[in-house]
């Protein structure tokens, strides 16, 4: 049985999602004896308050923390990617991860209101968004939807929702991860004189035809090299 997961945490910022990590991590960790790894803006070195000013920089975290669940990515510890995620394409792209892999994942989303995270952003000490940048989160915010393969199975959680623990343990640990396809299995290596085979194959396909053209006319039967049907001329 496949154990391990990656579970998203999609929302708008301000909305209570880090809490929720870290109440998932406490669960699994005492009921499930997982390791679990939390990865979030602040893990991988970068100022989430301005971050999300700069497209580039934005980008440049997307790959980062990409690149960090992969390395943490088994069939035995959790991952919780603690993020926006807010962009389906970006989704997509963790989906293929698990994919390849091959282990089960689901998405918890933090669904509030724009107008508690603003309330919720100006009663923060610290890590506090300007109001421009809140906004144009919430407007570029992309909801998951349950009907997408990788936005599936979807848990949306309000803020005075208790987390469905088991409900989420059910779905990752007793569902089958998802079967790998060619664009995330790594393909078998070719063998060292596969370009020698093939170049010989051709040759001899090629003297094939060039010799029947000598005795051969229009309408004749010839058989190529390492066919099984023959074929008219």
């Amino acid at each position: 049985m496949q154990t391990a997961f990656l579970s998203d945490l999609r929302s708008a910022s301000t909305s209570g999602k880090s809490r929720r990590a870290h109440e998932l991590k406490d669960f699994f960790t005492k009921y499930k004896a997982r390791k679990v790894h939390i990865i979030g803006d602040e893990i991988v070195g970068t100022d989430k308050i301005t971050v999300y000013a700069d497209s580039q920089s934005e980008k440049n975290l997307r790959g980062a923390l990409r690149s960090e669940v992969e390395r943490k990515l088994n069939k035995d510890d959790i991952v919780i990617l603690d993020s926006l995620n807010y962009i389906k394409g970006y989704r997509y792209e963790l989906f293929c991860l698990i994919k390849h892999v091959q282990t089960p994942h689901c998405l918890v989303y933090c669904l509030t209101s724009a107008e508690l995270s603003s309330e919720w952003n100006k009663e923060r000490e610290d890590c506090q968004y300007s109001q421009e940048i809140l906004d144009a989160l919430i407007l570029r915010f992309e909801a998951p939807d349950s009907r997408n393969r990788w936005d599936s199975p979807l848990f949306t959680i309000q803020k005075e929702d208790t987390l469905p623990f088991e409900a989420i343990s059910d779905a990752l640990f007793r569902r089958k991860a998802p079967p790998p396809n060619q664009s995330t299995q790594s393909q078998p290596l070719s063998s060292t004189n596969f370009l020698y085979e093939l170049d010989k194959v051709t040759q001899d396909v090629l003297m094939a035809v060039l010799d029947s053209q000598k005795t051969s006319v229009p309408g004749d039967i010839i058989m190529v090299p390492g066919a099984t049907e023959k074929i008219s001329f």
